[in-house]
C-alpha cells in the first residue's frame, strides 16, 4: 500500500456525504492513510451502494443527520473539533432538482450556509475544503474551458443552487474569515462529469449503463451527442486530497480551483460508451431521439490550469484508461468473487504508482 498523504495520519477529518459515490471514495483513501474519519449523511442514497459495498461503517464513524439542520451540524463540529473537513454533501442530480426543487436548493445551498456558520466563532486550526460543481458556473457553451474567475450562473435548480452556494461561500469569506487571527483555511474545488467504480447514482450514464450490463438489458440513451469532461473519481479525490493538504500548511486560503481532464478530453456519450464496451463487450444500448423534458447543457469544460499551476495537480488519465478502470470494477463486482474493498484499494494505488512515475 502506498501511503502518499501522512498529513492525514491519526488526524480527525469530517466528510459530509460521505455515503455518496465521491464520498465513500474519499472516505476509502483516508482510512488507509490512518485518518480517523467521521462521515454525515441523510441516508445511504442508493442501493446498491459504494459505502455498503466498502464496507465503510466498520471503519469509520457515522452521523445519520440532514445537512440542513444547522443544530445538529453546529453541535457535532463543535464536538468532534475536526482538522480537516470535507463539504461533499448535496442534491446531485439534475433530473432530480426539477422534481424537487426546494430539497435541491436547501440541501446544497443552506446545507453550505450551516457548515461555514458553524465554523464562524471556531478557534481552532481547520482546513476546509467545500465541494462545488462546474455547473456553478454561468453556462454560454463556451470551448476554451471556465476558469476560476468566471462568473457564477444557472439555468436549472441544481446549477442555480450551486451557484448560489459560491456566492455564500465568498461572502463568509470576506464577512468573517480574512481576520488575522483567523485559523479557518478555506478553499473551493470544482469538478466535472465524475465516473468510476461504485457510481449507482440514478440518471447518469455510468451508473445506468452498468445496470443493464449488469442486468443484461439494453441501455436506452437519448442525448449521445451531449459532450462531458468526463474523469474519473480517483483523479478527482486526489485533487481534493492535494488541495487540502495544502491548505492546511497556511497556503490557498480563500482560493477555488478547477479539477477536470484535459482540454482535449471532453467527449460524447457515446464516444464514452464504445469505450467501454471494448472491456465490457456484453454492453449494448439504443438511441431513442427524444426530447427530454428538462434543459440541461451540451457542453461543458473545465480550466485546470491553475491547479496544475499552484498544487501540481493535473489529469493524467486518458478516456481510454478511465473506461478501462470503469469497467473492471464493474466486471469484478459482477462476479462476486473478490474483495472490493481491496480491489478499489488497488485501484488507488496503481494510479499514485502513475501520477509517481510522472
Amino acid at each position: 500500500m502506498i501511503n502518499n498523504f501522512q498529513v492525514f495520519k491519526n488526524r480527525k477529518v469530517l466528510v459530509t456525504g460521505n455515503t455518496g459515490f465521491k464520498g465513500s471514495w474519499l472516505c476509502l483513501w483516508l482510512t488507509i492513510n490512518g485518518a480517523k474519519v467521521l462521515g454525515i449523511s441523510k441516508n445511504v442514497p442508493t442501493n446498491p451502494s459504494n459505502y455498503e459495498i466498502l464496507n465503510l461503517k466498520s471503519k469509520i464513524s457515522q452521523k445519520y443527520i440532514d445537512i440542513c439542520d444547522y443544530k445538529k451540524v453546529s453541535k457535532i463540529i463543535k464536538t468532534f473539533k475536526p482538522d480537516f473537513i470535507f463539504h461533499l454533501a448535496a442534491q446531485s442530480i439534475v433530473k432530480k432538482s426539477f422534481e424537487n426543487p426546494l430539497e435541491t436548493w436547501n440541501t446544497n445551498t443552506i446545507g453550505t450556509l450551516n457548515i461555514l456558520e458553524s465554523l464562524r466563532n471556531l478557534k481552532k486550526k481547520i482546513s476546509v475544503v467545500i465541494i462545488t460543481s462546474d455547473k456553478s458556473y454561468k453556462n454560454i457553451e463556451i470551448s476554451r474551458g471556465y476558469k476560476e474567475t468566471d462568473i457564477f450562473g444557472g439555468s436549472d435548480p441544481y446549477s442555480a443552487s450551486k451557484g448560489a452556494a459560491e456566492f455564500v461561500i465568498q461572502s463568509y469569506l470576506k464577512s468573517f474569515f480574512l481576520k488575522s487571527n483567523n485559523k479557518i483555511n478555506i478553499a473551493i474545488a470544482r469538478a466535472g462529469n465524475v465516473i468510476g467504480g461504485g457510481d449507482w447514482s440514478p440518471n447518469r450514464i455510468v451508473p445506468d449503463s452498468m445496470k443493464s450490463y449488469l442486468n443484461n438489458r439494453t441501455l436506452i440513451i437519448r442525448n449521445p451527442k451531449s459532450t462531458r469532461p468526463w474523469q474519473h473519481v480517483i483523479e478527482v479525490i486526489y485533487g481534493y486530497l492535494l488541495l487540502s493538504s495544502k491548505l492546511y500548511k497556511n497556503k490557498l486560503h480563500g482560493e477555488s480551483f478547477n479539477f477536470g481532464p484535459s482540454m482535449s478530453s471532453n467527449y460524447n456519450v457515446e464516444f464514452l460508451l464504445n469505450k467501454i464496451k471494448k472491456y465490457l463487450p456484453e454492453l449494448r444500448w439504443k438511441i431513442i431521439n427524444k426530447k427530454g423534458k428538462f434543459f440541461e447543457s451540451k457542453l461543458l469544460k473545465l480550466n485546470s490550469s491553475k491547479a496544475k499551476k499552484k498544487i501540481r495537480w493535473k489529469s493524467i488519465l486518458n478516456i481510454d484508461e478511465s473506461a478501462k478502470l470503469v469497467a473492471d470494477w464493474y466486471k469484478i463486482y459482477n462476479k462476486k468473487e473478490k474483495n472490493m474493498y481491496l480491489f478499489s484499494i488497488k485501484q488507488i494505488n496503481d494510479y499514485i504508482k502513475k501520477v509517481e512515475q510522472k
